[in-house]
C-alpha cells in the first residue's frame, strides 16, 4: 500500500530510519525533539469526535498554536526565573501537548503532574521540587496557578531562546512514596530509538489500515507509559491520535470504530473490563454457544502464527465486530500483572495483545515482540530494550541500567542518578531463554507463620471464589509476629446464607492449596479493592486501611435481613438481575442497587425492565424520579402497582 504521510519516504522502514539518523546527527536537546517531532505539517495530530462528525487537528496547526501560546505564557511567567519548575495539571488533549512545549519553549521544567494522586500529595511533590507556577484546567494549587484556558495564542510566535532542558515525570504512587524522575532529550531520544528496533522485530507494530495509524490515547500522557509508548514513540514520526470524550467502556469501543483506531496500550484494568463484557454477551446465547467459543479460542491459540491468523479471522469475525472491528492491529498491556485467560481471548479472537515492562524511574525497558501466541499469552514482558541491561538480583529482583534510565530521581531520600548503577524495581522475576516474567512486587510479599514468603500475585489468581468482587492478600504485622490475612471485597447486600457460602469457599479452597495453615484469617469487606482512579489493586492502601480499621467488615451475622427478601416474588425478580447481570442468582442482594453495587449498566438495565413488563403485565417508569434500582424496589413497585 501506498502512504502519503511519510514525509516523502517509499516506505516505513525507510522513513523511521531516516528520521532517527537525522535526530542522531543532531544535539539531543528538546528543541531538536520539537522541529522533528513537528516537520511532518500535513500529517493530522489528533482526531476526536464532537457526537457528530470527527474533527481533526494537523501538526502544522498544533504547532503555530503552541509558537503563539507561547508568547502570552513568557509574559505570564516573566518574574519567574529560566530553569523553574513548572507543573502541567492537565489530561489527554491538545491542551496538554501544547502547555508542555510552551513551558519548553520558554525555558522551564514541566513537571507532569499525576491526575490520579490526591491534592495534598501534588503539594508535596509541588514544594519538594521547588515549583513556581502551575497551569491547570480548573484546579487551584498553592502555588500561582494559570489556568489553561487563559493562555492565549498571541499574534506573534514566540520561539524560546533556551528550551528547557528537563521533562519531570511523578511516579503513579502506588508505593505510597511518590517520585519525580527527570528526563532530559537525551534519555528521550534513546526511548524513542527503540521504537524502530520494534517494527524490526514485530512488523505487526507497524501496521497502518487503510494507509493510516492511529493511535488510541487512552493512557494518560503525564505516566511514563503514555508519555513515552503513546505519545513520543507516535508524535516523533507524526503519526495520529485519536482522543476520547470519557472512559466508559462503550464510549471507548465506539470510538475505537469510528475512528478505525489501528493501535491500543492499555492497562490491564481495560484489557478485563472488555474480556468481561465480550464473554458476559457470548454467555447470554446459551450454554452451547460458549462451549463452542471456548472450543474455538482453545484450538487458535494452539496453532502457528500463521495458521491461527486465518483461523481466528474466519472463526471470529462476528466477536471482533462486536468489539474493536478489524482495525486494530496491535496491542499492550501494562502497569501490573493480567489474568492469563485475559491474554489467551485477545489473541485468540485475532488481535495481537503483547505485554511490557517499565517504571516511572527507567521508562519503557521491554515489551515481548514474539508473533507466537504460546509467547505472548505466557506473559512475558520479552527482552530488555538495546539501551537497557537486565539482570536478577540476590533476592529474585528485577535490576536495570542503561542509557535511557531517567537522569535522576526525586524521592523522599534526596536525589540520585542510576546512570551507571544498577536500580532496583523491587519487582520479582526470573529470566527463561532470554525473556523475562514478572512475578509481582516484592513489597508486597507476605511472610507466613513458618517463615515462607507468600507471593500474591501467584495466590490470589489461585482463589476463585464465586460471588466475590475481588481477593487480596495482604500481611497484618501489628502483632509479635506477622498474620496473613485473606481480604475477600464482596456485595455488601448479600443474604447471610450467601455470604457464609463464599467465606467456606474461599477456606475449602485454602485448604486444596495446602495454605490454610499458612493464611492467619479470611475477612470480607464491603469496599471494592480498585477505588477512586487506581488502575491497579494497591496492596499497600488496602493494608493501610484495614489497619487503620478504615473497611468495612462483613459476616453472615451483620447481614441486614428484610422481611420478604426470600419471598417468591423477591426470588423471581433476582432471576431477571442475574440473567442481566450474568451472575448467579445467590450473588444478586436484595437491597443492593443494580448500577453502584452490582455493575449493571444502562443497556442491561433497560433490556431487564423490558422482560419485567412482559413477565408481569405492568409498565416500569424510567423517569419521573422513581427510582427502581433494586429487587427491594422492584418488589415494593409491583405489590403496589399490581
Amino acid at each position: 500500500m501506498k502512504y502519503d504521510n511519510l514525509g516523502g519516504y517509499s516506505s516505513i522502514n525507510k522513513y523511521v530510519e531516516a528520521k532517527l539518523e537525522k535526530f542522531s546527527a543532531l544535539d539531543k536537546t528538546y528543541e531538536t525533539l520539537f522541529e522533528m517531532m513537528f516537520s511532518e505539517r500535513e500529517n493530522v495530530m489528533l482526531e476526536r469526535t464532537d457526537g457528530y462528525k470527527i474533527i481533526k487537528t494537523t501538526y502544522g496547526s498544533c504547532r503555530e498554536s503552541i509558537l503563539r501560546r507561547a508568547t502570552t505564557l513568557k509574559e505570564i511567567l516573566k518574574d519567574v526565573p529560566k530553569g523553574s519548575v513548572v507543573g502541567v495539571y492537565l489530561d489527554n488533549g491538545e491542551g496538554f501537548i501544547e502547555m508542555l512545549w510552551c513551558v519548553l519553549i520558554c525555558g522551564y521544567r514541566p513537571l507532569l503532574m499525576n491526575m490520579r494522586l490526591d491534592g495534598e500529595t501534588l503539594e508535596k511533590a509541588l514544594s519538594r521540587m521547588g515549583a513556581a507556577a502551575v497551569i491547570s484546567a480548573s484546579k487551584t494549587f498553592s502555588v500561582k496557578t494559570i489556568f489553561e484556558k487563559d493562555v492565549l495564542p498571541a499574534s506573534t510566535e514566540f520561539y524560546g531562546e533556551g528550551f528547557g532542558e528537563e521533562i519531570l515525570v511523578m511516579s503513579s504512587g502506588t508505593s505510597m512514596n511518590v517520585k519525580v524522575c527527570a528526563y532530559s532529550a537525551e534519555e528521550l531520544f534513546y526511548q524513542i530509538r527503540e521504537s524502530y528496533n520494534i517494527i524490526k522485530h514485530c512488523k505487526i507494530a507497524k501496521k497502518h489500515y487503510e494507509g493510516q495509524l492511529k493511535l488510541l490515547a487512552f493512557l494518560p500522557f503525564y505516566h511514563i507509559f503514555g508519555l513515552v509508548a503513546v505519545y513520543l514513540w507516535f508524535a516523533f514520526f507524526s503519526r495520529t491520535f485519536v482522543l476520547l470524550a470519557d472512559m466508559n467502556p462503550q464510549t471507548i469501543i465506539n470510538t475505537i470504530r469510528k475512528h478505525k483506531v489501528t493501535h491500543i496500550f492499555a492497562v490491564p484494568l481495560f484489557w478485563d473490563t472488555i474480556y468481561e463484557k465480550a464473554v458476559k454477551q457470548i454467555k447470554e446465547r446459551g450454554d452451547k454457544t460458549y462451549a463452542k467459543f471456548q472450543k474455538a479460542l482453545k484450538i487458535s491459540n494452539a496453532l502457528p502464527a500463521g495458521l491461527s491468523a486465518a483461523f481466528a479471522k474466519a472463526a471470529f469475525k462476528e466477536v471482533r465486530d462486536n468489539l474493536f472491528g478489524e482495525s486494530v492491529c496491535f496491542m499492550i498491556t501494562g502497569g501490573s500483572g493480567i489474568p492469563k485467560e485475559t491474554m489467551e481471548f485477545f489473541n485468540g479472537i485475532g488481535y495481537h495483545l503483547a505485554d511490557g515492562y517499565g517504571m516511572s524511574e527507567i521508562g519503557i525497558t521491554s515489551v515481548e515482540l514474539s508473533s507466537s501466541k504460546k509467547i505472548l499469552n505466557s506473559r512475558s514482558v520479552g527482552k530488555p530494550m538495546s539501551s537497557v541491561e537486565y539482570k536478577i538480583g540476590n533476592g529474585g529482583e528485577l535490576l536495570v541500567r542503561g542509557k535511557a534510565v531517567a537522569k535522576y530521581v526525586f524521592d523522599d531520600g534526596g536525589v540520585k542518578s542510576y546512570k551507571s548503577d544498577w536500580f532496583d524495581t523491587r519487582d520479582l522475576a526470573i529470566e527463561k531463554k532470554g525473556r523475562y516474567f514478572i512475578l509481582g512486587r516484592k513489597d508486597d510479599l507476605v511472610i507466613s507463620p513458618t517463615g515462607e514468603n507468600l507471593n500474591p500475585d501467584i495466590i490470589e489468581p489461585l482463589i476463585n471464589v464465586r460471588g466475590a468482587s475481588g481477593v487480596c492478600l495482604i500481611g497484618d504485622d501489628r502483632g509479635k509476629s506477622p498474620v496473613p490475612v485473606l481480604i475477600i471485597s464482596v456485595n455488601k447486600y448479600l443474604s447471610a446464607e450467601r455470604l457464609e457460602e463464599i467465606s467456606r469457599q474461599a477456606k475449602d479452597r485454602l485448604s486444596e492449596l495446602n495454605l490454610s495453615s499458612q493464611i492467619g484469617k479470611v475477612v470480607m469487606i464491603a469496599e471494592p479493592l480498585i477505588t477512586g482512579d487506581e488502575f491497579k489493586v494497591n496492596r499497600k492502601r488496602i493494608k493501610r486501611d484495614y489497619i487503620g480499621g478504615k473497611l468495612t467488615v462483613v459476616t453472615p451475622e451483620t447481614a441486614v435481613k428484610y422481611e420478604g427478601e426470600n419471598s417468591e416474588l423477591a426470588n423471581t425478580v433476582k432471576e431477571f438481575f442475574a440473567k442481566a447481570l450474568g451472575k448467579d442468582v445467590k450473588d444478586v442482594g436484595y437491597a443492593s442497587d443494580f448500577f453502584t453495587d452490582e455493575g449493571g449498566t444502562s443497556l442491561d438495565y433497560f433490556a431487564m425492565m423490558g422482560m419485567l413488563q412482559e413477565r408481569f403485565g405492568i409498565s416500569f417508569p424510567y423517569n419521573e424520579g422513581i427510582k427502581l434500582n433494586s429487587v427491594k424496589d422492584i418488589c415494593e413497585y409491583i405489590e403496589e402497582t399490581a
